[in-house]
């Protein structure tokens, strides 16, 4: 029987309703950050391929074993991937946001994953039938070369993330965990009860409690029912591990696009001068 609060037995997979016009707009398919390092060629290709999917909070898109069918390009919200054990505990080693995908085992290989894929932030997502993945790579090209890159990245967060919850206090893993968070939203503010990051973390909430009300006492964050604003990114930093820099340095260097075409025909920006960059790409070629 699972815990109070854990992520228990997933739903069938469903689709939220069509939009309507009172609604969000759909997220472009170029709001995520793989299909919009594509030259257009590739990305025109697949766009009549890519079905828009909602992602409503607690959908868990994959459970342990299920069949992969598709991939999941997120362009809004937060992805957490975790494993639940069979006492219904569960501890969170990765998450996923408009950089990344969901459904990994779809491309590698295996079909499927002993872990959970749960929506943690309401957002949204394109997906790509596996056998239209399947051919893309084959081919090989850019689709092909971005998806292995991505993987490298998630494998330095997932190792990343268990050297931290062995190593880190509770307080510099939750930093941690909140400055991964808001890499991957619009605003500096998270829609969360504190039992969800208990479970995220894999920790009591008591824990949770505790060093939360340390964090807004030192004014970094505000917190109030299912909502935890940041106030002073700082000093969330100053009170966080080395892992979550460690992370954003190895994701921006390996899956940042920038303007311009590399040597390896994907285009790529740099954050904060939107201009092109060389490095272990090869050289860029001005767009």
């Amino acid at each position: 029987m699972p815990e109070r609060g854990s992520y228990g037995p997933h739903p069938p997979e469903r689709l939220a309703p069509a939009r309507t016009s009172d609604a969000k707009p759909v997220p472009s398919p170029r709001d995520n950050r793989l299909l919009a390092a594509l030259p257009p060629a590739d990305y025109d290709r697949l766009l009549p391929c890519l079905e828009p999917v909602p992602l409503p909070p607690g959908w868990v898109i994959y459970g342990p074993r299920d069949r992969e069918k598709h991939l999941y390009f997120v362009t809004a919200g937060i992805v957490s991937r975790l494993y639940v054990t069979t006492s219904g505990a569960s501890a969170e080693f990765a998450i996923a946001g408009s950089e990344g995908v969901i459904g990994i085992a779809s491309f590698l290989g295996g079909r499927s994953l002993p872990s959970q894929s749960v929506v943690l932030c309401a957002g949204h997502s394109h997906r790509l039938a596996a056998d239209v993945l399947k051919r893309e790579f084959e081919h090989g090209g850019p689709l092909q070369r971005l998806l292995l890159r991505y993987t490298e990245a998630l494998i330095v967060q997932t190792g990343q993330v268990a050297v931290c919850n062995r190593r880190h206090s509770l307080e510099q893993r939750l930093c941690r965990w909140l400055l991964s968070c808001l890499d991957r939203l619009p605003s500096g503010e998270l829609t969360m009860t504190q039992e969800l990051v208990a479970h995220a973390l894999g920790v009591r909430r008591e824990g949770v409690t505790e060093v939360i009300g340390d964090l807004q006492k030192a004014g970094a964050i505000h917190c109030s029912r299912g909502r935890i604003a940041v106030l002073d990114r700082s000093a969330l930093q100053a009170h966080a591990c080395e892992c979550h820099a460690v992370v954003k340095k190895e994701y921006d260097r390996l899956l940042y696009p920038a303007i311009g075409v590399g040597a390896d025909g994907l285009q790529r920006r740099d954050r904060q001068h939107h201009l092109p960059i060389g490095d272990d790409f090869g050289d860029v070629v001005p767009a």
